[in-house]
């Protein structure tokens, strides 16, 4: 779940990778705090989204430059894997990324598995909120992904 979360907010594998330290730093820390309130498993996604937004917000605009020789690709796709799944993929996490912040949270906790209803206190808004706002990121993402349906 961190890996994904982390993979929502950052692009490149390096900053992805140190986002996820960040993460797990965030959640180890926040551990003590949590009272049972909620299920831990939505407390971590809670701490880990919020950490995300800060690394972010921290990290626009340093861009980072990479060592020629560390900018070549590493290792091959696998086997299963096509040329079209992979760039679907791809589509797909740039599409979420690109949503704003207020569909793309939602968004996000319902691909890990949590209902509006779990995701409502998490981000501090009503269930029904929550499902409107999910209802637009899915139209966002269907527009991105497929510029010439007009549904």
């Amino acid at each position: 779940m961190l890996g994904r979360i982390a993979a929502a907010y950052e692009a490149d594998p390096e900053r992805r990778r140190e986002l996820r330290q960040e993460i797990l730093l965030a959640v180890w820390r926040a551990l003590p705090r949590h009272r049972g309130e909620a299920p831990l498993r939505a407390f971590i996604a809670r701490v880990a989204h919020n950490r995300a937004i800060t690394h972010v917000a921290r990290e626009a605009g340093e861009p980072r430059r990479q060592p020629l020789d560390e900018a070549a690709p590493s290792g091959a796709p696998g086997p299963h894997e096509t040329f079209e799944a992979r760039h679907m993929r791809e589509r797909l996490a740039q599409a979420v990324r690109a949503l704003p912040l207020p569909f793309r949270q939602p968004a996000l906790l319902t691909l890990e598995g949590f209902s509006p209803a779990e995701i409502a206190p998490m981000l501090g808004l009503n269930a029904n909120t929550v499902s409107i706002r999910l209802t637009r990121a899915k139209a966002a993402l269907r527009a991105a992904l497929d510029p010439e349906d007009r549904r």
